[in-house]
């Protein structure tokens, strides 16, 4: 199929781009899936809570057993009193199950998302950037003018390195390259902006993988 290609001058033209990624078959229910597994083996869980004989201080009586009318206790190291160890809480060596995510799963719902950000007009294609942006101002002008303030930017090498600089401090701005940007990410940002170059990357690699 053919897409637009842009130039940061507005001008068009035309590239010719695979419908396997750019009109694929959308299917939400496993873009859902794969977000999950991701973000679930994402997370870490390394929490942990010291238990009563990891508290530090004196092990001895609070008071005397009998006599006293309190309810009996031992040591202040107890989970009921504050400072304690607690009970029964994290001890930071759970092993959780990572859930797997197979080569054609991605695939899929990567070409699933990108396909529906074309049809809703959430796909833009740049020409390589060939001269250097220096200045975060001038990027930020280039995204408002296309409407791209909340993107990730899919970019060649070269691109990323001239454009890396005035851009990664911008809100809600990514700038990443094909090796290194996952389903989230294109789920996470409005628009994606592809680079010329860029797309016969990733063309490549939905190939020869």
């Amino acid at each position: 199929m053919k897409l637009d290609k842009l130039s940061i001058d507005g001008k068009k033209d035309i590239i010719e781009v695979l419908d396997k990624i750019f009109a694929a078959k959308i299917n939400n229910q496993l873009v859902s899936n794969v977000i999950y597994k991701t973000n679930a083996n994402y997370k870490g869980r390394k929490a942990k809570t010291k238990q009563k004989n990891e508290i530090k201080g004196s092990t001895s009586k609070i008071y005397s057993q009998k006599g006293t009318g309190n309810a009996r206790h031992a040591s202040r190291k107890a989970p009921i009193f504050v400072g304690g160890g607690v009970a029964h809480g994290p001890k930071g060596e759970t092993k959780y199950k990572v859930r797997k995510l197979n080569k054609t799963e991605k695939k899929l719902c990567i070409a699933s998302i990108i396909t529906e950000k074309n049809i809703m007009k959430n796909l833009l294609i740049f020409n390589d950037f060939e001269k250097k942006i220096l200045k975060t101002k001038e990027m930020n002008q280039i995204l408002k003018k296309f409407e791209a303030v909340n993107s990730i930017i899919i970019a060649d090498k070269k691109s990323k390195e001239n454009i890396y600089k005035s851009g990664k401090n911008i809100p809600n701005i990514k700038i990443t390259d094909t090796n290194h940007f996952s389903a989230f990410d294109l789920a996470k940002y409005k628009k994606v902006i592809f680079t010329e170059t860029s797309i016969k990357e990733l063309e490549k690699k939905y190939l020869n993988e």
